[in-house]
């Protein structure tokens, strides 16, 4: 692991999307690197408009988010509260100021461009190791086979140029490059990663079991992109999540406790209720960054499928909000992705296939929930630890050969 201290700049969402899961699944990035020692920069400029919870619409005037994001890093992140920089997609800037933060990422050692969060990076590149973090795999790589086949439209041809321009690439796909894993391998040397976890965050929030409301939940998106389909290689087309709440769309009724999901997007409601879903407010839970934290710790465990393409491509993909269950003491039963691998199952982490699994793994963890519980807390220290994770992650991109076509 690195010792000298670092200069580097992390892209997110925080402020275009301000949802307490989307908060701690990007700044536990730049916080975590903070606590290594390192100086940091959260930088946000995707591009888009910004997400009005209010108004329940898209706005182009981000000052109402930025406000909310400076408040909010106060609160949750004060390692942060001057460390940041947020451009609306009107132009209009807040934290830090456009000319300083432009200075700051050409002598940058190290520009972290997580899941695509910053619409054009180029603008910002000049760091000596730019890096690539893909958290949705299937996702980002789908369009590879057709790039290099020449099919591929303009659009889809531009997002790979994007990603070519990075020195080094990182995938929550752990199994990426095994015989059984479908997520395809072109043009880029992919490295296993995960989500870093800073423990703290979370430890001081865990409830003892016995004080947990005795439901299962979970937090998702019914499908990635409203009326659009999902990625296709080889022929194979790949979906979200819906796919797979259909599949276990009748598996509460096999729980012996109630099972809640907080769902957003078009989801066929009267479905999941006939099925024992109860159906929860996806904004009301995830309002800020603290009532997230305060839904997932109040919960016996969660439950929760994943989307078809990490499932059907075998991608070893480990969601970010099961590793913040996790950190809370919280369980994980969760549809299995092939992580098996990477994380350890069977205590804590309980993975399954189908609905007998599910409901076998259900009934363990409400017989023996302190087990269970300890297992989660383990493992979420032994694999998730943000010192481990991006100490890891940092001496990788430091030691790889950069890509010949970045800069």
């Amino acid at each position: 692991m690195t010792t000298q201290r670092l200069r580097i700049v992390v892209t997110g969402l925080a402020a275009t999307y301000p949802y307490g899961g989307v908060f701690w699944d990007y700044l536990q990035y730049p916080l975590g690197f903070a606590r290594l020692g390192h100086d940091v920069l959260y930088l946000e400029d995707p591009g888009t408009w910004c997400y009005d919870p209010v108004g329940v619409t898209f706005v182009p005037d981000g000052a109402r988010n930025a406000r909310l994001l400076a408040r909010r890093l106060a609160a949750y992140v004060p390692e942060l509260a001057e460390r940041w920089f947020f451009r609306d997609p009107a132009g209009a800037t807040y934290g830090r100021g456009a000319d300083q933060v432009a200075r700051w990422c050409r002598d940058a050692d190290v520009f972290v461009h997580l899941s695509a969060s910053c619409r054009t990076p180029e603008r910002y590149f000049g760091a000596a190791r730019t890096v690539f973090v893909d958290s949705d795999p299937m996702y980002t790589q789908a369009s590879v086979p057709g790039y290099q086949a020449g099919t591929l439209d303009a659009a889809g041809r531009s997002r790979v140029d994007m990603l070519r321009r990075h020195d080094v690439f990182f995938t929550f796909a752990e199994n990426v490059g095994r015989p059984d894993c479908r997520v395809p391998t072109g043009l880029f040397e992919w490295i296993p990663t995960r989500q870093p976890i800073v423990l703290d965050r979370f430890a001081a929030f865990r409830v003892p079991p016995q004080r947990r409301r005795h439901v299962l939940t979970t937090v998702g998106s019914w499908e990635p992109t409203t009326g659009k389909a999902g990625p296709v290689v080889e022929g194979i087309t790949y979906g979200g999540k819906s796919s797979q709440f259909r599949r276990f769309a009748d598996l509460p009724r096999r729980s012996p406790v109630p099972v809640y999901a907080a769902l957003s997007g078009h989801f066929p409601a009267r479905l999941l209720r006939r099925g024992g879903w109860r159906l929860e407010d996806p904004d009301a839970v995830s309002v800020s960054p603290g009532t997230y934290r305060r839904w997932l710790a109040s919960s016996l465990a969660e439950l929760s499928v994943a989307k078809h393409a990490y499932v059907a491509s075998r991608s070893g993909w480990f969601s970010c909000r099961s590793a913040c269950y996790l950190a809370l003491g919280v369980p994980a039963i969760v549809q299995d992705t092939g992580f098996g691998g990477s994380i350890p199952t069977g205590a804590g982490v309980l993975a399954f296939s189908t609905a007998d699994q599910a409901a076998a793994a259900i009934q363990q963890v409400v017989t023996e929930p302190a087990r269970h519980t300890a297992a989660a807390v383990e493992i979420a220290h032994e694999h998730f630890d943000a010192a481990k994770v991006l100490g890891r992650l940092l001496e990788r991109a430091l030691a790889a050969q950069p890509s010949s076509l970045a800069g």
